[in-house]
This record gives structure tokens, sequence and C-alpha cells, in this order.
């Protein structure tokens, strides 16, 4: 029934492999499950496939893992088949962050899980309970908010819907401390915890280099020496992507209110492909 670790399920699917669906498919393999990533297309899955054998690679040479690097990615399979998920105990959810992709994915997903299996969707702010209203099963459908990047991050922000069964949550916590993280739970509101309070901090060091109130790199060193964060707002949202922290604060705006309104800086990168670590540059250059 379990991969090496018995609190987690020996066959666990991810739709979706890139940077979070990798890192998430990274976590259960140096667990012991044997994982399924679903791609688009057979370029994207070649892809996924190329960014996990690095991201092992990568475990082990940190020695983050005594397994066999072999072993490990023989237990990997990356393919273009929705089919494949028919074995998996779990299957995440982690394509773009968008209301309408998720949803059918999801219910395309669903339809072809066995009966005793759970389905998960790694969004970090948009309705779980909203995603659920199309699926068949909903009682084993909840939020597993994954943190980039996932194997070195210890949360996960375990979501649960308004028809989601406690059994799932309590299965939910088994698997996120069998991958020796820590589990947050939090009901369906915008944002959860965590995404509304790093948003609504990130937004205001945003304004702050909109006003000239300090550079960058010093509102950062405010919040890592003054406050203990381990990485600054505006760096954090780098790492993440500014494209996607603006997608969460336009979400967050339509739902909480104009506190979250997304900065004109914000919005101007974004326009001008300014989009973090991924393209280079955000409100760091990541060229170097």
């Amino acid at each position: 029934m379990t991969g090496t670790d018995s609190m987690i399920p020996n066959n666990v699917g991810v739709l979706g492999g890139g940077r979070m669906g990798a890192g998430i498919a990274h976590a259960f393999l140096i667990k012991g499950a044997t994982v399924t990533v679903v791609e688009r297309d057979a370029d994207a899955a070649r892809t996924a496939s190329e960014r996990l054998a690095a991201s092992v690679d990568a475990s082990f040479q940190r020695g983050a893992f005594s397994g066999d690097r072999q072993e490990v990615l023989g237990r990997l399979t990356t393919t273009t088949d929705h089919t494949s998920f028919a074995s998996c105990g779990l299957v995440v959810e982690a394509v773009p962050e968008d209301a309408g992709l998720k949803t059918s994915a999801l219910v395309e997903v669903e339809r072809h899980l066995s009966s005793g299996a759970f389905l998960a969707t790694n969004t970090s702010s948009l309705s779980v309970s909203g995603l659920a209203k199309s699926l068949a099963r909903p009682e084993s459908f909840l939020g597993l908010h994954f943190f980039n990047p996932v194997p070195a991050s210890t949360l996960i922000e375990v979501v649960v819907g308004d028809k989601t069964a406690a059994g799932t949550v309590a299965a939910a916590r088994a698997w996120v401390a069998g991958l020796d993280k820590t589990a947050v739970v939090v009901k369906d509101a915008p944002g959860f915890a965590s995404s509304r309070l790093g948003v609504a901090i990130a937004l205001e060091a945003m304004r702050m280099v909109e006003e000239g109130v300090a550079s960058a790199e010093d509102i950062d060193n405010a919040m890592v020496l003054g406050y203990k964060h381990p990485v600054g707002p505006l760096r954090t949202t780098d790492i993440v992507g500014l494209d996607v922290r603006l997608g969460i604060a336009e979400y967050l705006e339509s739902t909480l209110g104009p506190r979250f309104a997304p900065p004109k800086i914000l919005r101007e990168k974004v326009a001008a492909g300014q989009l973090g670590r991924k393209a280079g540059i955000g409100f760091y250059d990541w060229t170097a």
C-alpha cells in the first residue's frame, strides 16, 4: 500500500512538471514513492524528466538523501497519458494558477482515479471549495499548498474545503509527516494563511520601492535582519515569479478588497517580462 515511508502512498501522481510540479514529485520520490508526472505534450514531459533528474542529482550531491540515485529515478515516469493516474493513491494537480484551467484539469484527472484515491490541488490562493464544485467526489479533495523550492521547504499548507472529509485531512497530515515536513491546516479562505500574509507584506514592500523609500535589497535586509525572515519579501517575489504574485494579488483584491490592489511597479515589471528569477530579472538581477 505504501512506499518506503509508511505514511505516504506507494503511487503518487503529479499533473504538471514545471518548477512546482517537479518539486512535489521530487519530495515524494526521495521518500520512496513511485511517481508519475503527466504533462501536456511530449516535449514538456521530456523537460520535466530532465528537470527532475537534475533536482535529484543536486539533492544527492548535497547529501539530502542517502538512497541510490538510479533507483530513485527508476521510480519516476513522465508521460502525457492521464490514464497513468489509475494506479495512484494520490494525485496532486500543479498546473498554472488559473481557476478555469485548474477546474478542467481536476475534472479530467478525477475521471481516471480509483474510488479510494485522493485528489489535491497545489493552488496558493484559489478557493478549494470552488474548485471542488465540479468534482464527483469532493470529500476526497483538498488543497496541498507546497512552497518553493519544495525540496528545501519544510511547510505544507493543508487547505480544507467545505466538502473535504475529516479522513482526507487526517490522510494529508500523514503524507506531510511522511515527507518530513510540517502541516499547517487552514480552512478555505481567500489566500489561506500563508499567501494572504506573504502577499500583503510583499505588496507593501513593492510600494516602498515605488515611492523611493528604500532599495529592494535594503527592504529585504530589514525583514531578514530585523524580523528574522529567512528571505526578504522582494527576493521571495522574484523566486515565486512576479506574474504569479500579480495573479494572486488580483484574486485577493477581487475577494478581500482594495488593500490587495497590485502596485503599479508590479504591473509594469510583469508587462516588461521582468518576472523574477525565471526571467533573469525582477526586483533583482539573477543573470549572475
